[in-house]
Protein backbone atom coordinates (compact mmCIF):
# COMPACT_ATOMS: atom_id res chain seq x y z
CA UNK A 1 0.00 0.00 0.00
CA UNK A 2 2.45 2.36 1.51
CA UNK A 3 4.95 1.55 -1.73
CA UNK A 4 1.90 2.50 -4.50
CA UNK A 5 0.68 5.21 -2.47
CA UNK A 6 4.67 7.02 -3.13
CA UNK A 7 4.74 5.82 -6.56
CA UNK A 8 1.88 7.66 -6.98
CA UNK A 9 3.01 10.75 -5.62
CA UNK A 10 6.20 10.67 -7.74
CA UNK A 11 8.27 10.08 -4.63
CA UNK A 12 11.83 11.53 -5.53
CA UNK A 13 14.71 11.51 -2.94
CA UNK A 14 17.63 11.76 -4.50
CA UNK A 15 16.31 13.77 -7.43
CA UNK A 16 18.20 12.44 -9.64
CA UNK A 17 18.13 13.72 -13.14
CA UNK A 18 16.39 16.89 -12.92
CA UNK A 19 17.80 19.90 -14.07
CA UNK A 20 17.38 22.80 -11.84
CA UNK A 21 19.47 26.27 -10.86
CA UNK A 22 20.68 26.35 -7.52
CA UNK A 23 19.81 29.70 -5.56
CA UNK A 24 23.01 29.68 -3.59
CA UNK A 25 23.38 29.76 0.42
CA UNK A 26 25.28 32.89 1.45
CA UNK A 27 23.70 34.43 -1.52
CA UNK A 28 20.66 36.40 -2.25
CA UNK A 29 17.72 34.56 -2.33
CA UNK A 30 15.89 34.88 -5.70
CA UNK A 31 13.08 37.61 -5.58
CA UNK A 32 9.68 36.74 -6.95
CA UNK A 33 6.08 37.87 -6.34
CA UNK A 34 3.31 35.56 -6.18
CA UNK A 35 -0.55 35.72 -5.22
CA UNK A 36 -2.22 33.78 -2.50
CA UNK A 37 -5.46 32.15 -2.09
CA UNK A 38 -7.18 35.37 -0.98
CA UNK A 39 -5.46 37.14 -4.13
CA UNK A 40 -3.28 39.29 -2.24
CA UNK A 41 0.16 39.29 -3.95
CA UNK A 42 3.28 38.83 -1.95
CA UNK A 43 7.12 39.98 -3.40
CA UNK A 44 9.97 38.73 -1.40
CA UNK A 45 11.78 42.12 -2.04
CA UNK A 46 9.17 43.43 -0.29
CA UNK A 47 10.05 41.42 3.14
CA UNK A 48 13.26 42.69 3.72
CA UNK A 49 13.99 43.09 7.51
CA UNK A 50 12.13 39.88 8.32
CA UNK A 51 13.44 36.56 8.49
CA UNK A 52 11.00 34.36 5.61
CA UNK A 53 10.68 30.79 5.23
CA UNK A 54 9.57 29.21 1.68
CA UNK A 55 8.00 25.98 2.22
CA UNK A 56 7.17 23.91 -1.28
CA UNK A 57 3.40 22.36 -0.26
CA UNK A 58 1.59 19.64 -1.86
CA UNK A 59 -1.45 18.77 -0.11
CA UNK A 60 -2.01 15.20 -1.56
CA UNK A 61 1.66 14.37 -1.06
CA UNK A 62 2.08 11.39 1.70
CA UNK A 63 5.46 13.08 2.85
CA UNK A 64 3.74 16.52 3.34
CA UNK A 65 1.02 14.70 5.43
CA UNK A 66 3.96 13.37 7.74
CA UNK A 67 4.38 16.88 8.98
CA UNK A 68 0.88 18.08 8.76
CA UNK A 69 -0.75 15.23 10.55
CA UNK A 70 1.63 15.14 13.32
CA UNK A 71 0.61 18.69 13.91
CA UNK A 72 4.97 19.48 13.04
CA UNK A 73 4.76 21.54 10.49
CA UNK A 74 1.87 23.41 12.30
CA UNK A 75 3.80 23.67 15.13
CA UNK A 76 6.43 25.36 13.32
CA UNK A 77 4.62 27.69 11.57
CA UNK A 78 2.62 29.23 15.11
CA UNK A 79 5.98 29.33 16.77
CA UNK A 80 7.70 31.12 14.27
CA UNK A 81 5.28 33.57 13.39
CA UNK A 82 4.81 34.14 16.77
CA UNK A 83 8.29 35.61 16.37
CA UNK A 84 7.87 37.65 13.38
CA UNK A 85 8.79 35.38 10.97
CA UNK A 86 7.10 35.09 7.62
CA UNK A 87 6.19 31.91 6.87
CA UNK A 88 5.18 30.76 2.63
CA UNK A 89 3.78 27.92 1.63
CA UNK A 90 4.18 27.73 -2.38
CA UNK A 91 2.15 25.18 -4.84
CA UNK A 92 3.55 24.64 -7.95
CA UNK A 93 1.52 22.06 -8.96
CA UNK A 94 0.72 22.32 -12.53
CA UNK A 95 -3.24 22.63 -13.76
CA UNK A 96 -4.55 18.94 -13.97
CA UNK A 97 -1.62 17.39 -11.75
CA UNK A 98 -2.28 16.42 -7.92
CA UNK A 99 -2.14 18.84 -5.52
CA UNK A 100 -3.03 21.77 -8.14
CA UNK A 101 -6.67 22.66 -6.31
CA UNK A 102 -9.13 26.03 -6.73
CA UNK A 103 -7.64 28.83 -3.88
CA UNK A 104 -11.06 27.88 -1.57
CA UNK A 105 -10.38 24.18 -1.96
CA UNK A 106 -6.96 25.01 -0.83
CA UNK A 107 -7.76 26.93 2.21
CA UNK A 108 -10.46 24.67 2.81
CA UNK A 109 -7.43 22.14 3.49
CA UNK A 110 -5.86 24.44 5.21
CA UNK A 111 -8.52 25.09 7.60
CA UNK A 112 -8.74 21.09 8.13
CA UNK A 113 -4.69 20.83 8.69
CA UNK A 114 -4.93 23.98 11.37
CA UNK A 115 -2.08 25.61 8.93
CA UNK A 116 -0.67 28.57 10.43
CA UNK A 117 1.15 30.15 8.02
CA UNK A 118 1.78 33.66 6.96
CA UNK A 119 0.07 32.39 3.23
CA UNK A 120 -0.27 29.61 0.24
CA UNK A 121 1.16 30.98 -2.98
CA UNK A 122 -0.23 29.81 -6.06
CA UNK A 123 2.51 28.84 -8.89
CA UNK A 124 1.00 26.77 -11.29
CA UNK A 125 3.27 28.08 -14.10
CA UNK A 126 5.93 26.49 -11.76
CA UNK A 127 7.65 29.70 -12.78
CA UNK A 128 9.05 30.52 -8.76
CA UNK A 129 9.62 27.09 -8.37
CA UNK A 130 11.92 26.69 -10.84
CA UNK A 131 13.57 30.01 -9.89
CA UNK A 132 14.35 28.43 -6.53
CA UNK A 133 15.37 24.81 -8.12
CA UNK A 134 12.51 23.40 -5.76
CA UNK A 135 12.84 19.82 -6.24
CA UNK A 136 10.72 17.76 -3.36
CA UNK A 137 7.55 18.61 -1.68
CA UNK A 138 8.18 19.86 1.46
CA UNK A 139 11.20 21.88 -0.09
CA UNK A 140 12.73 24.47 2.56
CA UNK A 141 14.23 27.42 2.33
CA UNK A 142 15.13 29.90 5.35
CA UNK A 143 16.13 34.02 4.46
CA UNK A 144 17.54 36.32 7.21
CA UNK A 145 16.26 39.83 6.70
CA UNK A 146 18.70 40.57 4.90
CA UNK A 147 17.25 39.10 1.90
CA UNK A 148 20.34 36.57 2.03
CA UNK A 149 19.47 32.56 1.91
CA UNK A 150 20.33 30.97 5.33
CA UNK A 151 19.20 27.47 4.68
CA UNK A 152 17.80 24.99 1.63
CA UNK A 153 17.01 21.20 1.46
CA UNK A 154 14.95 19.04 3.68
CA UNK A 155 12.82 19.79 6.66
CA UNK A 156 14.24 17.07 8.94
CA UNK A 157 16.65 13.93 8.58
CA UNK A 158 14.20 11.47 8.56
CA UNK A 159 13.38 10.25 5.31
CA UNK A 160 10.47 8.60 5.76
CA UNK A 161 6.29 9.69 5.57
CA UNK A 162 6.16 7.79 9.28
CA UNK A 163 4.74 10.52 11.65
CA UNK A 164 5.87 8.91 14.38
CA UNK A 165 9.47 9.81 13.22
CA UNK A 166 9.15 13.48 13.69
CA UNK A 167 9.55 13.13 17.67
CA UNK A 168 13.32 12.31 17.19
CA UNK A 169 14.12 13.87 13.78
CA UNK A 170 16.57 16.90 13.87
CA UNK A 171 14.75 19.73 12.30
CA UNK A 172 16.85 21.56 9.96
CA UNK A 173 14.43 24.27 9.38
CA UNK A 174 14.43 25.02 13.57
CA UNK A 175 18.17 24.72 13.57
CA UNK A 176 18.64 27.45 10.77
CA UNK A 177 15.88 29.75 11.92
CA UNK A 178 17.47 29.67 15.71
CA UNK A 179 21.40 30.13 14.45
CA UNK A 180 19.83 32.98 12.18
CA UNK A 181 18.26 34.82 15.20
CA UNK A 182 21.11 34.28 17.43
CA UNK A 183 23.86 35.67 14.86
CA UNK A 184 25.10 32.35 13.64
CA UNK A 185 25.28 30.23 10.49
CA UNK A 186 23.07 27.30 10.40
CA UNK A 187 24.81 24.32 11.75
CA UNK A 188 23.91 22.48 8.53
CA UNK A 189 22.72 25.22 6.12
CA UNK A 190 21.75 22.39 2.62
CA UNK A 191 20.84 19.15 2.85
CA UNK A 192 19.03 16.86 0.52
CA UNK A 193 15.52 17.55 0.08
CA UNK A 194 13.06 14.33 0.03
CA UNK A 195 9.30 13.99 -0.58
CA UNK A 196 7.08 13.89 -3.62
CA UNK A 197 8.64 15.28 -7.18
CA UNK A 198 7.26 18.93 -7.29
CA UNK A 199 4.32 18.31 -10.42
CA UNK A 200 5.77 21.23 -12.71
CA UNK A 201 3.84 21.61 -15.78
CA UNK A 202 5.16 19.67 -18.50
CA UNK A 203 7.70 21.11 -21.41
Amino acid sequence: MIKTLLFTCGLLVAAAGLSFAEPEVGKPAPNFSLPDTQGKNHTLADLKGKYVVLEWYQPDCPFVGKHYRSGNMQGLQREYTAKGVTWLSIDSSAPGEQGNYPAAKLDEIAKQDGAARTALLLDPSGEVGRLYGAKTTPDMYVIDPKGILVYEGAIDNKRSTNPADVKTATNYVREALEAAMAGKPAPTPATRPYGCSVKYVSK
